[in-house]
């Protein structure tokens, strides 16, 4: 079943509850994907499908940081409860011990012993933590290896 179909019977399965703020948050995340799939004229790939949720996942935790800032603490929480759904349908991260892991690796593979082979080391581990780590935790881990 594509992402698109099970967030379409979740909504369903919503709005049969009268869950409102859960039908809201599904609606965002589907009218993103769909607007994705529209542009591209064809239906989204896995790996497209994952990029979508992360702008949005991205865009969440930026209003959420925005609106506490401005002290409206009760839209931060809105964003935050749909960046809760967001996530219920995003692969489970990778601990911080399974990055390592994969950095040792692409080092060990590229042959790095450098700072100045960040970019290659990085291309390799974000290819391979695609969705599941964050760039900015990935980059910081390998610099402290790479130093």
């Amino acid at each position: 079943m594509s992402l698109i179909a099970r967030i379409e019977e979740e909504l369903k399965a919503a709005r049969l509850a009268r869950d409102a703020d859960r039908r809201d948050a599904l609606s965002l995340v589907l009218n993103a994907l769909q607007a994705a799939q529209k542009e591209l004229q064809r239906p989204l790939s896995d790996d497209e499908e994952l990029q979508v949720l992360q702008r949005e996942r991205k865009r969440r935790l930026e209003a959420a940081e925005a609106f506490r800032a401005g002290g409206r603490e009760e839209q931060a929480e809105d964003e935050e409860y749909e960046l809760e759904i967001l996530e219920e349908f995003m692969p489970e991260p990778l601990s911080e011990e399974e990055i390592e892991e994969i950095i040792d690796d692409v080092i060990s593979e590229v042959g790095a012993t450098s700072i100045r082979d960040l970019g290659r080391v990085m291309a390799g581990v974000m290819h391979q933590v695609s969705g599941r780590a964050d760039g900015s935790t990935v980059s910081q881990l390998v610099k402290e290896k790479l130093a």
